[in-house]
């Protein structure tokens, strides 16, 4: 049994250029958050039928991402696999970092972001969105709790039963985030059970591919070794997850295809909708489906595994803009069953392009939880010395040590 020994990034050109790079995309949002909030949202490509835009394809991507980047975490303290316990304490810390960044994006583009104190003290019970509240502030305390007992020696006793908690917590979080789509009965895309499930599998893969990623930066910015044979379990574990999310999604339209009145949207976004259908199949079923599993279970290595994690990533982008923007194009129903006449958009499919700070304002949410990942190993005993195949350790806190003068020797016995 070897200790895991954590020391924080001390490469000084792998932090400083990157560190700059990430404040001035965060600059970047908050000025476009700011040019939104002082012209007011006609300045987007947002309007009375597209109210969710690309910043909130950003910040779901962002909250299912924080979810199923614990899942290295839980495997390693709730499942015992021994072999996924060094990665344990970067898993929480990007958990928290990525719903951070979401819950920035979300608060920015409020319109009033003054006004979320209302949200934060008047609550409506009957709405998913009030729930969610607490499901993510919830989230926030309980994996910090679970990232201090990791790294506190004397709490290792706590890691399994509050790694627990949190395993839970996020399976909750996931599933709240999907019924915020799969409860509004009036849209025909989004009203389904299935979203829930579809959610959490979506934020395993999701989550999974953002982990690879980022373990290999941080790592590779100090020199520390990565082992080929840990990259490719993590990858298999990506596979998987991502064939999940395929089978959920193929859950989700089978099962509005056998409802009669749910063809003409199934239609809208599968074939003959212009821009969704192509991400649909282009998208996320190829790009961030098929391509990654064959990656990673027929030509696993290193490189393979990296190129799977940047396409799951691309195609559960591609997947969220379907269900969020597609699903608010396709007109509403008013009156499910009657003729309806007005002089406005009777039936027609809404248009949306987005905008340059709508972009800005989601990839400033992104560089919030890159900064904050980036700051916290750069302080904190976040990251091992080494991620090889035979390293093990007994909890999420096994031999911690910082100093200096162990740079390059081997795990401590």
């Amino acid at each position: 049994m070897k200790r895991v020994i954590y020391r924080e990034l001390e490469t000084e050109p792998g932090f400083w250029g990157p560190l700059v790079a990430l404040v001035l995309l965060v600059g970047a949002g908050l000025g476009s958050a700011y040019y939104m909030e002082h012209h007011g949202h006609v300045v987007t490509g947002m309007d009375n039928r597209i109210v969710w835009g690309l910043p909130h394809v950003f910040a779901i991507l962002l909250i299912v991402g924080a979810s199923g980047a614990l899942n290295v975490a839980s495997v390693g303290s709730v499942f015992g696999i021994a072999a996924y316990k060094p990665m344990a304490r970067l898993s929480a810390l990007l958990a928290i970092a990525l719903l951070a960044g979401g819950l920035a994006i979300l608060v920015l583009d409020l319109g009033r972001p003054d006004r979320l104190v209302v949200a934060m003290t008047t609550f409506n019970f009957k709405s998913i969105f009030a729930w969610n509240v607490f499901l993510y502030t919830g989230f926030l305390a309980i994996t910090v709790a679970y990232l201090y007992v990791m790294m506190e020696r004397n709490l290792g006793g706590w890691t399994k039963p509050v790694g627990t908690l949190a395993f839970i917590w996020r399976l909750a979080l996931t599933t709240g985030t999907g019924s915020i789509f799969g409860w509004l009965v009036a849209r025909d895309a989004y009203n389904s059970a299935v979203m829930a499930p579809l959610f959490i599998a979506l934020s395993l893969a999701l989550g999974t591919a953002a982990f690879i990623l980022i373990t290999s930066w941080l790592l590779a910015a100090d020199g520390r070794p990565f082992e080929e044979s840990v990259v490719t379990r993590l990858g298999r574990l990506l596979g998987i997850f991502a064939a999940a999310n395929l089978y959920f999604a193929g859950v989700q339209h089978i099962s509005a295809l056998y409802i009669a009145e749910r063809v003409p949207v199934e239609d809208f976004l599968l074939v003959s909708g212009g821009i969704y259908p192509v991400l649909f199949w282009g998208g996320q079923v190829i790009l961030g489906g098929l391509i990654p599993m064959a990656l990673v279970f027929f030509a696993a290595s290193r490189s393979t595994v990296l190129l799977a994690s940047v396409l799951a990533i691309i195609g559960a982008a591609a997947q969220i803009y379907v269900i969020i923007i597609g699903g608010q194009a396709f007109p509403l129903s008013m009156f499910p069953g009657y003729d309806v006449s007005s002089n406005i958009f009777d039936g027609a499919i809404a248009d949306y392009t987005p905008s340059l700070p709508e972009a800005a304002l989601g990839l400033g949410g992104i560089a919030i939880a890159l900064t904050a990942v980036l700051v916290a190993v750069r302080v904190l005993r976040i990251l091992p010395l080494q991620l090889i195949g035979e390293t093990d350790a007994a909890d999420g806190n096994a031999g911690t040590q910082s100093s200096g003068s162990q740079k390059g020797r081997p795990a401590a016995a």
